[in-house]
């Protein structure tokens, strides 16, 4: 089984004309016990078939020839060995457990591998327009990955608005923004008492003079499978022996926070994690528990939702970025907050479970707006 990568350079659809764009995308191939590897296309017609119910619902909403989707498939079902897709009477063709299976691999696929493509693809859009244009360097932001954030990308993407972007934890955001190495990083500080207690962990990190940009408010919590059958209520649970917890990555801010809540329930975080190293988005996390691989996970309401989870909630927090007071002066600081004060950013959040767009954009010193930040 391999997993190669797909790159292009172009244009695409909700990019304006003339703008360069990069993307890349994750593909990955099986071959059955004969060595007959399946068709890439296959994937993408049984998450079709999962999507709207049928083959022939898929087809038709993709306007594809059915005869030429249900010969691919049957090559397919003929490499493996197993069937894909079975008839149901009234119903047409629907998955069977291998290809349900499929789908669930295929979406794990794209939501480990995502946010890291997006990032590579991003450094090498950056690297590209400073090639071919002599135009004044773009705005660099380094950030944890999250909705909020995939949406002010998108949106600034599709205005044509230059921004050298970086995915990575919170901590290596913080230190390259006092380093120099980018012009904003990202940061998500908890409400409540747990506020004093994370500044006081970033405090070597902080700027006394850094202003701070409000993106959203968002909601984290546990994620559980429909009917929460292991009795999960409260981050004290996840210290029960056989629970199967899946983490984030060590340095995460959401990790960070997940481990002074435990700390209050007088449990280590070792307890809890167990050795597993975790990963890298919330995304990935509700995969897990949505294959069964886990019984619970800690992240936002939207990966939740999107995997069909159940959410309980924990800790409201602020997600923003900082910055040095002169960045809020540069071009492309004032089309980033421009953005962010769009209709178009607002309606976009208020679609994501968990988040409110309340005083998005509203900008601040950050010593003044968060009791503990270092002077």
């Amino acid at each position: 089984m391999t997993h190669p990568a797909r790159a292009s350079v172009g244009t695409s659809p909700s990019t304006p004309p003339g703008t360069l764009s990069v993307h890349i995308t994750p593909q990955w191939q099986i071959r059955g016990p004969g060595g007959l590897a399946l068709a890439p296309k296959v994937l993408d017609w049984l998450v079709a078939v999962q999507q709207h119910g049928s083959l022939s619902a898929a087809c038709h909403h993709g306007g594809a020839s059915y005869r030429h989707a249900w010969k691919l498939l049957r090559e397919a079902e003929a490499a493996l060995g197993s069937p894909l897709l079975s008839m149901s009477r009234g119903k047409g063709s629907v998955l069977t457990p291998l290809g349900e299976r499929l789908v669930w691999a295929q979406r794990r696929v794209a939501a480990r591998l995502g946010p890291q493509l997006d990032s590579l693809a991003l450094e090498l859009e950056a690297e590209l327009r400073r090639v071919l244009a002599e135009a004044d360097r773009p705005l660099r932001l380094w950030a944890s990955h999250g909705f909020a954030i995939e949406q002010l990308q998108r949106q600034m993407a599709d205005t044509g608005q230059p921004l050298d972007w970086r995915y990575c934890d919170s901590s290596q955001a913080l230190a390259a923004l006092q380093a120099g190495t980018c012009e904003l990083a990202s940061l998500h500080i908890p409400l409540g008492a747990l506020q004093a207690e994370l500044l006081r962990q970033h405090a070597p990190l902080l700027g006394p003079d850094w202003r701070y940009i409000h993106l959203v408010t968002r909601r984290q919590g546990l994620m559980v499978r429909p009917g929460n059958p292991q009795k999960v209520y409260g981050v004290a649970d996840l210290a029960r022996p056989g629970l199967r917890f899946i983490p984030r990555s060590p340095g995460s801010g959401t990790r960070l926070l997940l481990e002074h809540l435990l700390r209050h329930e007088g449990i280590a975080a070792e307890q809890v994690a167990r050795g597993e190293q975790g990963e890298h988005t919330h995304a990935a996390v509700a995969a897990y528990v949505a294959s069964g691989m886990a019984d619970v996970a800690f992240g936002v309401e939207t990966s939740a939702r999107r995997f069909g989870l159940e959410f309980i909630p924990v800790q409201t927090e602020r997600y923003g970025l900082v910055c040095a007071p002169e960045t809020l002066s540069t071009p492309g600081a004032q089309g980033l907050i421009a953005t962010l004060h769009s209709p178009a950013y607002r309606e976009a959040i208020a679609s994501l479970p968990g988040y409110e767009a309340d005083h998005c954009g509203e900008v601040g010193e950050a010593r003044a707006l968060f009791a503990g930040w270092p002077a």
